[in-house]
């Protein structure tokens, strides 16, 4: 039981900054190769966010090369290192998944002003 309570200090402890769906963000992750651990940036559009207090996940895509990655991170993972903000987006949706079906402009957000 005092596992949890710590995970929950831990994560209180540390500065998440308010993002929504259709923002372009840049998340540093640790990857652990072998011995060594490193940081990786993932940076694309958040196309979904999810669940409340610990729990909490979101989902980033981005498009490398023609192919589209997604890939969702738990918002307290002590893996996370840090987010940061690029661009924030306007969007009318909450969960932007028909950014899967399109290409090229038409997969462009509009900038918030």
């Amino acid at each position: 039981m005092n596992g949890g309570n710590v995970n929950k200090k831990e994560t209180e402890k540390k500065e998440i900054p308010v993002f929504n769906s259709g923002d372009t963000i840049q998340v540093f992750v640790q990857i652990q190769e072998g011995g060594k651990t490193r940081v990786q940036r993932f940076q694309g559009t958040v196309i979904k966010k999810r669940g409340a207090g610990i729990s909490q996940t979101f989902t980033v895509r981005k498009v490398t090369q023609g192919i589209g990655i997604e890939r969702i991170f738990p918002l307290f993972s002590p893996n996370i290192e840090d987010i940061k903000i690029i661009r924030r987006g306007k969007t009318r949706r909450a969960k932007l998944y028909y950014l899967r079906e399109r290409k090229g402009k038409k997969a462009k957000i509009k900038e918030a002003s």
